[in-house]
């Protein structure tokens, strides 16, 4: 069997098709970003998806934009299986149209001329047991050889990138080589599903990053690097919008009052008044006032406002970090942004109650990650019932957020197990 074609003229894959269905594998089961169900189009030749309906030979395939497509596989149609991660056809397994299961990833080829529901003329499938599985290993990866804080320093021409990790600034010198992947979160999301390749001139001080890596030492070497601009902001809310879902906050460092904007994709929790006195007495310095004001930036962080905000957020697996539900995060007291003492702070503001809007009161002090901006944001994750924490230097409070906020590589699987 060769790599890229079955014997069947009527089954003829480029190993680009392929590399797409297991690269988008790696993220099924990630919160997509919000989208209409939108008609399906004319036919598109092919469909990349995850099967959301299927009985007898019929399936309803749903991509990654949120368009749903109605698929009738006639007898005697080529379906074969792959693992995830294999970019060809060489190790393809053949199945039934019977093993095909809801969650299953899919690439469908479609015949030419049909029409709702399309008539599929090959299928590849990725099982959905097995895309949990790669992921619950990727995530174990970034547990284990991940980290993560503000970026301090970027030097270009010799890919050598500084960064301040955890609540005690620690400095860590990673090497990038023309191996390392390199990638941007979106503006306005820290999944790590919406990361897109960047170069590293795109890293600036006072960005937030996340590195898998390879070695020890003082010097490190990065197999993968995820980074972005956000805001963290720390303040009391002096204003809730239910209509329009926004609150007002006065920031404690800047003494201006900012429109937060509560997205439906936003994170929202409250901590516990115990659980926050514990993590605040796991986070503070030991002897001595904190080192920096509440809600300031660290040292080396690009200034508060638009473009390189002093921020930092979430952590965790080779898909996105703190545990969300299309699989950010990971628990686990060696990921990024490190965890403070035996216990993990992070791990503990991840099992805190979820809250809504309604839930938020004037008066009350909140920690927020939110997108660029000066005096106008949009809530990426919210923490409340943070008052005991405002105590902690700020470079604690942005290791805490980077710790529940951040996605890398794996994250899905651990939204699955929570």
């Amino acid at each position: 069997m060769s790599s890229l074609k079955f014997n069947s003229s009527r089954w003829i894959l480029s190993t680009a098709l392929v590399s797409v269905l297991c690269s988008v594998s790696a993220v099924s089961g990630a919160r997509p970003r919000p989208a209409a169900q939108a008609a399906a189009p004319t036919n598109p030749g092919h469909v990349v998806g995850e099967v959301s309906t299927i009985s007898g030979g019929t399936m309803s395939v749903k991509t990654d934009a949120g368009v749903v497509y109605a698929v009738t596989v006639p007898d005697g149609v080529k379906l074969v299986r792959v693992a995830p991660g294999d970019k060809d056809l060489s190790k393809a397994q053949p199945i039934a149209v019977g093993d095909v299961g809801v969650g299953d990833r899919v690439l469908v080829r479609l015949a030419a001329g049909t029409a709702s529901p399309f008539t599929a003329v090959s299928v590849i499938d990725i099982p959905h047991a097995a895309i949990v599985a790669k992921q619950r290993a990727e995530q174990m990866e970034w547990q284990t050889h991940g980290v993560g804080g503000l970026v301090k320093s970027v030097d270009t021409a010799s890919g050598v990138i500084v960064i301040t990790s955890g609540a005690a600034a620690k400095e860590v010198t990673l090497k990038t080589t023309p191996t390392t992947s390199l990638r941007r979160y979106a503006p306005d999301s820290v999944d790590y599903a919406h990361a897109t390749a960047a170069p590293i001139t795109a890293i600036h001080a006072g960005d937030q990053l996340r590195a898998l890596l390879d070695g020890s030492g003082t010097e490190k070497t990065a197999l993968e690097v995820v980074s972005g601009s956000f805001r963290n902001i720390a303040g009391k809310i002096s204003g809730v919008n239910e209509k329009d879902g926004s609150i007002t906050l006065r920031d404690l460092m800047t003494k201006k009052n900012v429109t937060v904007h509560i997205l439906p994709t936003t994170q929202m929790k409250k901590l516990s008044d115990e659980t926050a006195k514990q993590i605040a007495a796991m986070t503070k310095p030991a002897g001595g006032p904190p080192g920096a004001k509440a809600g300031g930036a660290p040292a080396g962080a690009a200034p508060t406002g638009a473009g390189g905000q002093g921020a930092w957020q979430r952590g965790g697996g080779a898909g996105m970090a703190a545990g969300n539900s299309s699989g950010h995060m990971w628990p686990g007291a060696h990921g990024a942004a490190g965890a403070v003492g035996a216990m993990n702070p992070q791990q503990m503001i991840r099992q805190a109650t979820v809250i809504q809007t309604h839930d938020l009161h004037k008066g009350e002090a909140i920690m927020l990650v939110a997108t660029a901006g000066d005096n106008d944001v949009s809530a990426i994750t919210l923490l409340a019932g943070v008052e005991p924490l405002l105590e902690s230097s700020a470079s604690a409070q942005n290791a805490l957020m980077a710790g529940w906020s951040m996605g890398s590589g794996g994250d899905a699987a651990s939204s699955s197990a929570q």
